[in-house]
């Protein structure tokens, strides 16, 4: 059971990692499109664009419903990164400490 536990908990890092990295690239090509170093008239570009921000947007809303307009910067992704930053770091090992606890000592 500790290791069903430990994989779980392997699966939950790794999916909040990748919503960081999701969030990181978003905001990385939203700037390049801003200063037009790339064209959304490239179907490629475009359809990345589409998917990062399909995954991105409902994740950010929250938190610029918050951060009040700071002269069109958005600051939602840094409030969201110390957010799942904390979650990874304090609440995933508490709760799956607390987990391990029920189940009881590990046999090998």
């Amino acid at each position: 059971m500790h290791a069903i536990l430990d994989f779980a908990e392997y699966i939950i890092q790794g999916l909040l990692t990748l919503i960081l990295w999701v969030v990181i690239a978003y905001a990385i090509l939203s700037w390049l499109v801003a200063f037009n170093v790339v064209n959304l008239r490239n179907r490629a570009v475009w359809q990345i664009s589409r998917f990062l921000e399909a995954v991105a947007r409902p994740l950010l809303r929250p938190f610029q419903r918050l951060l009040p307009n700071v002269g069109g910067m958005d600051f939602s992704p840094i409030l969201l990164f110390l957010v799942i930053g904390g979650v990874q770091r304090y609440l995933v090992p508490a709760l799956f400490s607390f987990l391990h606890s029920l189940v009881g000592p590990s046999v090998i």
